[in-house]
Formats: structure tokens, C-alpha cells, sequence
């Protein structure tokens, strides 16, 4: 009796310790994931914008870090991957773009009507009468039998797209409510720059944007950045206010409702608006090297194949004032997720022995102008995109509250579902899968740009059925009810809630441990694009 009693007691004690030391484990990540949020997200780091005066001190910082958690130095003994930007500063001569139609004229104002850019390394362009061509949706889609281009030359031409693609408003179209690539402003001016097109607007609409105009000008105003082509036509790009476009249509002579409604419709036909317009840009541009940061742990007996866990390190600096602070210094977008690789970095770093295969972390530049660190990665990897066996992207994780649910995006893409369901149940929550993405989130953070090519990924993150719903309604009420995003307001706060955030590093911890170990390449599903990629990489 006296020995079962002891047993008990000894199994109660050990389970205790046990808890005990998760219970520690959990305070010493939350402390380096807070304080990895608060020191890149201070105002001595500037908004960390890539090229900036700050890029030195974000990217060091990093690179510290990673020292300090026991990553070796990742690309060929250096923590840092270079990463070519153009860097463009455009001025308008007069600031304004003046606009000559069939029923008048109008004069469109920076900031309040448009926003216009240049990837041209050219100093002086010049486009002199100009048309304008609503192309609807700006889409060329064999597969969906969609072709806004067809019969059109648009040489000498300026595009002016609708955002989204059809399905946000038939959900027979396309994905309906879950946006495809097509639906992305990245595509639309892709695509307009294959079709020789001499420059691009974007229509702002806030809902199938599913952001508001203000975001635009924060995101966009100023000098702009990307990845330098010299397959470049495009003098600008740029977006257009809801606004200033019927405006527009009213001066063609044309219905902006009855033309955005045949839009919709399959079939449509791109047409040439009575519109004209001579512009004249000034380009000051630049080439200059940012850095994505890199940090190794070396695995075992498969130390050639890689794991790469990610994050974007970037944000907008200093820009626009509102509510008298200029600087956006993007705690959550993204700070939080370069936090949550210094956990993870961590976690692996205290493991009894390396795992099988090596593990990559990657902090990322130039996310927030287009994915840039993340493309420039894809095509010039530091490891064979044939030995990459998975990308983990991190993006916002904070604040969140603990929730019983996990969001799966691209779910059906590909095997790597699988690990994800396993690895919540080990937590005790669910997966489930969203009925609509209409915001294109899929196609908004770096883990896209692996996918496309061929790697493939892991998108979740924490849900909506929350374990404390009182509590994040207090914390909402706390946040004032609006959105942070892209703003200067998006500051860290102590008094944040970082339980879900945590939950859900761990989660991503766990996929990584596993396959770091099983040795298994997740595969994708049949009909998805990304597949024939991968076949083609693995030849």
C-alpha cells in the first residue's frame, strides 16, 4: 500500500515538474518574444524601411540575435543575403495629371486621387497623349477562359483596372469569393506590362481591396521600391480613388457603373476611353543592396536538406502623419514575426541533440513593397530549392488570444495539411477551413513567393473561437476598435495578449521539428499550379 502511495505521489510530482518547466519554458519565450517586439518596433528603429537609415541597425540587431540563440551565420559564413533594390523617387511636372475627354477635362491630385509610382531606371519619361483603356479586370486567364486583352493593343497605352478579380462577385467565376493570384495588384501590373502597356491604374475600391485608401497612400506615397528588371515597360504604376475614376468616366462620356457592371460578365470587351493625357515623370533612381538575414542549424545525417522558417523584417519608416506620429513602426506587421523566429531559433537551439535535417531562419527585406526579399530568395536561394523541403512564413502574430481553433489558407494544396491538423490536436484545437478569402491573404506575405517556386508551405494561424471571448473584447475596446494596419498606430504595448500568439509559434515549431526529422518531402495536391514547378525543380 505504502508503495502504491509513493508511486502516486512520485508520479504526481514528476507531473508537476513537468508543468512546471513548460510553465517556465512559457515565460522565458514570452519574454523573448516581447522583448524582441518592443526593441524592433521602437521608435529608435524608425519603421525599419529597407535602403533607410535604419536597415543597418534592424538588420544587425537581427543578426545579433541569431548569434546569441546559436544560428551560424547562413550564406557562406555571413549572416546576410544581399538583396539589389531599385529605389525610385518620381515627381509629375506640375504635380498633377491633367486629363482631356469627350464631355471636358479634369486635373487629378497626388494623394487625394492617385497614387503613381516608376520601376523605370529611366530619369526622364515621357508619355504625350496618351489613351486611356478600361481593361475591366486586367485578366488573362486561359484556364478560366477569361481574356480582358483580347483585340486590344495597348502600346502607347494606360491601362485602368478594376481590383479583385470576377468570383468576389459571382460565385460561379473564377474561385468565387476566394481571390486567385489574378485578383492581386502585383498581377495586374504583371500583366499589363506583358501587354506592352505604357502604364497602369489600379482602381481603389475598399471592399475587394479589403483595405481603405488611406492604406494606399501610406504604402505607396514617397519613393518606391523593387526588384530591378530590365524587362521594365511600364513608365508608372499606380491606383486611382474610387472617386477620381468616375470622375474620369463622367469626362469620357462613358458609364462607369453600366462599364464596371459588363466587366463582371465573361465576355467582356476591353475599350479604349475618350481620354487622353500627356505625362511627364522625373525619375531618381537607384540600385542599392538590402539584406535579407540568415541564420543555420546545421542537422545531422540530412544536413543537405533544409527547413526554412520566415519572416519579413521590414516596414514603411517614416511617412505620412496621422494623429501627429510619422512613424509606422509596425509592431504586429512585423515585428511579431521576427520575435517568433527568435523563439523558434531558440527552441531548437535548446534541443538534446540537432535534428536530421538543417533548419534555415529568414528575415526578410522588402516584404511590404511587393515580397521582394522573399522573390529575390526563390530565384537566387543560398540552399538548392530541390533540398528545400518546406517553407513556414510568420506574418502579424501579435497580439492574439488563445483561441480552440486553427485558420488553415491553401488548405487542399498540398500533403503539408496533414501536419498541420496533427500538430493542432496535439494542442487540443481544431482546424478549420475559411468559406471566403476574399482579401487574397494567400498572396500577400512572403510565403507565396516559395510556393511559386514549388516549395511547398504552411499558412495558419489562430481563429476566432476564443477561450477568453471577455478578453479580447476588452482588448478591442482598449485598441479603440480600428485597424492598425499600415498605420503609425500599429505600436507594441505591454499590455498586450500574447497567449494565442505563442499557441500558434508553437504550432509551426512542432510541423518543423517533425519533418526535421522524418525525413518526408510534402508533395502537392494534383491540379494545383505549384506542382509542375516542383516536378521540374526535383529533375
Amino acid at each position: 500500500m505504502k508503495t502504491i502511495r509513493w508511486t502516486i505521489a512520485l508520479s504526481l510530482l514528476l507531473g508537476g515538474a513537468v508543468e512546471m518547466a513548460r510553465a517556465q519554458e512559457a515565460v522565458t519565450d514570452e519574454a523573448l518574444f516581447r522583448d524582441a517586439i518592443q526593441t524592433l518596433a521602437s521608435d529608435e528603429f524608425g519603421g525599419r524601411k529597407p535602403l533607410s537609415v535604419h536597415e543597418k541597425l534592424t538588420v544587425d540587431y537581427i543578426a545579433d540575435r541569431f548569434k546569441s540563440l546559436g544560428l551560424s551565420p547562413g550564406n557562406d559564413g555571413s549572416y546576410f543575403q544581399p538583396v539589389p533594390l531599385l529605389t525610385v523617387g518620381t515627381q509629375i511636372r506640375k504635380n498633377e495629371i491633367a486629363v482631356s475627354g469627350r464631355k471636358g477635362s479634369a486635373t487629378l491630385k497626388p494623394l487625394s486621387d492617385f497614387i503613381l509610382w516608376s520601376h523605370r531606371t529611366d530619369r526622364n519619361i515621357r508619355l504625350a497623349k496618351a489613351e486611356y483603356v478600361f481593361v475591366g479586370f486586367g485578366i488573362n486567364a486561359p484556364e478560366y477562359g477569361w481574356n480582358d486583352y483580347e483585340g486590344i493593343d495597348m502600346k502607347g497605352k494606360i491601362a485602368v483596372i478594376l481590383v479583385n478579380d470576377p468570383g468576389y462577385y459571382d460565385d460561379n467565376l473564377f474561385r468565387g469569393k476566394n481571390m486567385t493570384y489574378y485578383g492581386r495588384w502585383t498581377y495586374k501590373f504583371e500583366e499589363a506590362n506583358r501587354q506592352g502597356a505604357a502604364g497602369a491604374f489600379v482602381i481603389h475600391d475598399t471592399g475587394p481591396a479589403s483595405y481603405d485608401w488611406t492604406v494606399v497612400q501610406n504604402s505607396w506615397a514617397g519613393k518606391n521600391l523593387g526588384l530591378y528588371s530590365d524587362r521594365e515597360v511600364l513608365a508608372f504604376k499606380g491606383w486611382l480613388s474610387n472617386d477620381a475614376t468616375k470622375l474620369l468616366f463622367d469626362k469620357a462620356g462613358s458609364s462607369y457603373d453600366q462599364s464596371f457592371a459588363a466587366a463582371q460578365k465573361k465576355g467582356f470587351k476591353s475599350f479604349t476611353l475618350a481620354l487622353r493625357s500627356t505625362i511627364e515623370l522625373t525619375n531618381d533612381a537607384r540600385i542599392e543592396n538590402s539584406s535579407n538575414v540568415a541564420g543555420l542549424i546545421p542537422g545531422t545525417d540530412l544536413k543537405d536538406e533544409y527547413i526554412i522558417y520566415s519572416a519579413h523584417w521590414d516596414h514603411f519608416g517614416i511617412g505620412i502623419t496621422i494623429d501627429g506620429d510619422s512613424i509606422y513602426n509596425g509592431a504586429s506587421d512585423n515585428a511579431s514575426g521576427v520575435a517568433g523566429l527568435m523563439v523558434i531559433a531558440n527552441r531548437f537551439n535548446q534541443l538534446p541533440q540537432r535534428p536530421r535535417r538543417s533548419i534555415l531562419f529568414l528575415a526578410l527585406t522588402g516584404e511590404e513593397s511587393g515580397l521582394l526579399g522573399a522573390e529575390y530568395y526563390a530565384t537566387h536561394p543560398i540552399f538548392p530549392v530541390a533540398k528545400t523541403v518546406i517553407n513556414l512564413n510568420m506574418d502579424s502574430y501579435a497580439p492574439r488570444h488563445r483561441t480552440r481553433d486553427i485558420v488553415l489558407g491553401g488548405a487542399g494544396e498540398s500533403d503539408t495539411d496533414n501536419y498541420v491538423i496533427e500538430a493542432a490536436a496535439t494542442q487540443g484545437r481544431s482546424v478549420r477551413v475559411p468559406a471566403s478569402q476574399t482579401s487574397g491573404g494567400y498572396f500577400r506575405a512572403d510565403h507565396f513567393s516559395f510556393a511559386k517556386a514549388g516549395i511547398p508551405v504552411v499558412v495558419a494561424s489562430g481563429g476566432n473561437d476564443y477561450l477568453d471571448p471577455a478578453g479580447v473584447e476588452e482588448q478591442n475596446v482598449t485598441l479603440g476598435q480600428r485597424s492598425n494596419y499600415h498605420k503609425p498606430s500599429d505600436e507594441y504595448h505591454s499590455w498586450w495578449n500574447v497567449g494565442g500568439s505563442l499557441d500558434d509559434i508553437y504550432l509551426l515549431y512542432g510541423i518543423g521539428l517533425r519533418l526535421s526529422n522524418d525525413g518526408y518531402f510534402p508533395k502537392w495536391n494534383e491540379g494545383v499550379p505549384f506542382k509542375k514547378v516542383r516536378e521540374e525543380s526535383l529533375k
